[in-house]
């Protein structure tokens, strides 16, 4: 396995897949385990060079105790960038959406586009209390609990019914790929903390920012306000629940694709 090591010791994993044409950094969300982008990742990788990373404190990167916030994890990737050859198209998907505007903020200078799937610039009343229950879940012990609500929120009924048996494992499995709990949980409620929507005039890349019609657990009118935040930023809606680049990449990978030709042109 291939890991950069932050600034602070911490290892963050990663892969990359392809040998010419642009660079795209795909970042994962909450989950952080950069294999929620393989399907993304064989529509792509024969055009573009990919480099797919973890989060810290998720996936196969590691976990320590703390403390986890966005702009953290922004400089994770941003020192990744860096030591793997520079500036990058970046494509976020829902928390990883949240480090995409980090890095358009704090670290400009590394993407050439950004790419903002299901995600949000400020939390409202519903975000909060449906993020600090998911939390409280972690909290309380009650892994399988939140496994299977993550489900239920961010899957369509067909995808749940077709693919049971490998979630239901998941909610099996869910107290040791979670562990630590209180690591998952604190990376979960640093999501609360994540505002920067009145920052986001300020970024002069091109954007292009996506929304599902059927996400009930980032709702596309939270996406949307990123777009309207940005000057020229493209707004784009798909098909499917929060976890549409998972369970229907080939519409997110043309979007991506796209976007990311026109983004070439322009600077060209």
């Amino acid at each position: 396995m291939t890991f950069f090591v932050a600034a602070d010791g911490c290892r963050i994993h990663y892969e990359t897949f392809g040998a010419k044409g642009p660079r795209l950094v795909l970042i994962p969300g909450l989950g952080g385990d950069g294999r929620f982008w393989s399907g993304v990742v064989r529509l792509l990788e024969a055009d573009y060079q990919l480099i797919v990373t973890d989060h810290r404190g998720a996936g196969r990167s590691d976990r320590p105790d703390g403390p986890y916030s966005v702009p953290l994890i922004a400089g994770d990737v941003a020192g990744l960038l860096a030591q793997t050859g520079g500036p990058a198209h970046v494509v976020g998907h829902s928390t990883g959406g949240a480090v995409a505007q980090r890095l358009a903020l704090d670290h400009a200078d590394l993407g050439v586009s950004y790419t903002i799937s299901s995600s949000w610039g400020r939390a409202d009343s519903r975000f909060r209390a449906l993020f600090t229950a998911r939390a409280e879940l972690l909290e309380a012990g009650m892994a399988e609990t939140y496994q299977r609500l993550t489900h239920a929120l961010c899957h369509e009924a067909s995808y749940l019914a077709i693919h049971f048996a490998e979630l239901e494992m998941a909610v099996t499995t869910a107290s040791r790929t979670l562990a630590p709990l209180h690591v998952a949980a604190a990376r979960l409620r640093m999501l609360l903390d994540h505002d920067c929507l009145d920052d986001l005039a300020g970024v002069v890349a091109p954007v292009q920012v996506i929304a599902a019609t059927g996400d009930v657990l980032i709702l596309p009118a939270l996406t949307q306000a990123i777009a309207e935040a940005i000057p020229g930023a493209r707004y784009a809606s798909v098909d499917g629940a929060h976890f549409h680049p998972l369970a229907r990449p080939e519409g997110v990978a043309a979007v991506i694709r796209r976007f990311i030709t026109e983004a070439e042109q322009q600077i060209s």
